[in-house]
């Protein structure tokens, strides 16, 4: 049942989640170029905090399958109406503007469809053809919705060939009936499992809000299962409410603590951990890929990248 959050009051938010002012030239291009070519973004939709950096560096997560979502996930800001069918041009359009922007490391994601039968994963795929055909040397990333946990669906998108599949935890197991509802904690864990054993090539990656309700036990908890699952790649950010509507946030996690989380995370044995208030599972992605091959990236070491 959905919690009334209407009369929450929001917590002041700390001097550390304030954002930097960054190039408006670079900004204002990029969101011409996006609306030009109507291209949809998580970063506007899903109100991330990091809009501003992002767009100023031309970077940006593309949003495939329309806005509105199938699910009512209590933390996020993604519209909820009734989805309108795939747009069969969005792929090349997509394509489009990752070559025009230049972009060498591309980040796809998607709302939720659990009213196609495929959960949109054809369209991943299409999506993930277009961009190797328009520039192949770019490593793709998709951040995939649960599929229902459809074996085939996810297959699609692996036999598409990305360079990395993510798909986000997002909180503790006690926490999903109360935050995310329509999904299923272990289904969330055999999904990353799966898509390892499919290809074991393709990297996986997934991501935890913080400032929930969690205990520390518990995020311990969810780390054992997400590299039991074969996932060695880790982002960890605050939670941030939308609205008085949605979930909210239990406190503001220090980033002192976030290092710390950091740390643990690499010595249970992760090999990359993006860990901060700010970051969310897309941000600075491509900074935790190194090329190693003009077939496959690779993870970078921590030894290798601090010399660097």
């Amino acid at each position: 049942m959905r919690q009334n959050c209407k009369n929450t009051v929001f917590p002041p938010k700390p001097l550390w989640l304030r954002q930097k002012v960054h190039s408006a030239t670079e900004f204002n291009s990029v969101v011409k170029l996006l609306k030009s070519k109507r291209i949809l973004t998580v970063c506007k939709e899903a109100n991330c905090p990091n809009i501003g950096e992002c767009f100023s560096r031309r970077t940006a997560t593309f949003l495939i399958l329309g806005e509105n979502c199938t699910r009512s996930c209590r933390f996020c800001a993604v519209n909820h109406e009734a989805p309108k069918p795939p747009d069969p041009d969005e792929p090349s359009r997509i394509a489009e503007t990752v070559r025009t922007m230049g972009l060498m490391y591309v980040v796809i994601t998607s709302v939720t469809r659990d009213d196609l039968s495929d959960g949109g994963a054809g369209h991943f795929a299409a999506t993930i053809s277009e961009i190797r055909k328009s520039t192949p040397e770019a490593r793709i990333e998709v951040l995939v919705p649960d599929f229902r946990g459809s074996e085939k669906a996810l297959l699609m998108v692996v036999q598409a060939n990305p360079d990395v599949i993510n798909h986000n935890i997002e909180t503790v197991k006690r926490l999903y009936p109360a935050v995310r509802p329509e999904a299923e904690y272990s289904r969330s864990l055999e999904l990353l499992k799966r898509a390892r054993l499919m290809d074991t090539s393709i990297l996986t990656k997934s991501g935890i809000m913080l400032g929930m309700g969690e205990t520390q036990e518990e995020l311990r908890r969810v780390f054992v299962d997400i590299l039991d699952a074969g996932c060695k790649i880790l982002t960890l950010g605050q939670y941030l409410q939308p609205s008085t509507e949605h979930y909210p946030v239990k406190r503001y996690v220090h980033p002192e603590e976030f290092d710390n989380l950091r740390e643990i995370a690499l010595e249970m044995g992760f090999q990359k951990v993006a860990s901060g208030p700010l970051v969310r599972s897309s941000y600075h992605a491509d900074e935790l890929f190194q090329v190693n091959t003009p077939a496959r990236s690779r993870l970078l070491t921590e030894n290798e990248h601090e010399n660097k």
